[in-house]
């Protein structure tokens, strides 16, 4: 079979505005997007940028908008989505050169919610304990791969890149419900703020793009509610 792909170019040093080209190529059902492109690079354009590494869906480096959803190139098959292909990047970054965003914003919003582990108590001889209950409070937001496809996909987002979006909520979720964790109150001063959970319009735009099915919206939901009642049960 052959599968047309319209891809998103824009290369700073020579090009005034973006614009897409086409490309046909040969295909398999089983083809993921990510495959196809490689092969656009291979054998049609060698001046194609995009980012991937892991090519399995674990480090997060191939979010793009596929057909106009965020996804992760090397998830999705061809035979889902049919023989014509759209791929831009994902939104609301900084566009470095065709599929390539600035990642910088995204991550200096993920770091200003402390996403580490804090604990000023003595460090055990082993290790800190906690039971499996403990555990599965925050087990959803430790899936997080920060791909950034909730964040771009978040019109909040897309209004003002300084709301820190549902990917750094995601990873502040993940240690303020740690028992073992002693940050909670500081993360949720952080999160309080004017750019913090109250700029989420609950669009569940996030929850759908999410390439590892956290309940992203139920996540800041309930760090609004600890913001609340000031408490983590």
């Amino acid at each position: 079979m052959q599968v047309t792909l319209e891809i998103f170019r824009f290369d700073p040093e020579k090009d005034t505005k973006p614009h897409f080209d086409r490309f046909v190529v040969d295909a398999e059902p089983e083809d993921r997007v990510l495959d196809l492109l490689e092969k656009v690079k291979s054998y049609h354009d060698g001046t194609l940028a995009f980012r991937r590494s892991c090519a399995h869906g674990v480090c997060g480096s191939d979010a793009m908008r596929i057909n106009g959803a965020n996804r992760l190139a090397c998830k999705v098959l061809v035979k889902d989505i049919g023989t014509r292909i759209k791929v831009e990047p994902i939104l609301g970054l900084p566009v470095e050169r065709d599929l390539i965003v600035d990642m910088e914003p995204f991550f200096e919003n993920y770091r200003s919610v402390l996403p580490y582990f804090i604990n000023e108590e003595p460090a055990p001889e082993k290790e800190r304990l906690q039971s499996p209950e403990a555990r599965a409070r925050f087990d959803d937001t430790t899936k997080c791969i920060l791909c950034a496809a909730c964040t771009t996909s978040c019109p909040s987002f897309w209004s003002d890149g300084s709301y820190y979006g549902p990917a750094a909520i995601v990873n502040a979720h993940r240690f303020i419900f740690d028992d073992r964790d002693q940050g909670a109150a500081q993360r949720l001063e952080i999160l309080n703020q004017q750019m913090g959970v109250w700029r989420c319009r609950t669009a569940f735009n996030c929850t759908e793009a999410c390439p590892r099915e956290i309940h992203i919206t139920q996540a800041i939901a309930e760090v609004k509610n600890a913001i609340i009642t000031g408490r983590l049960d």
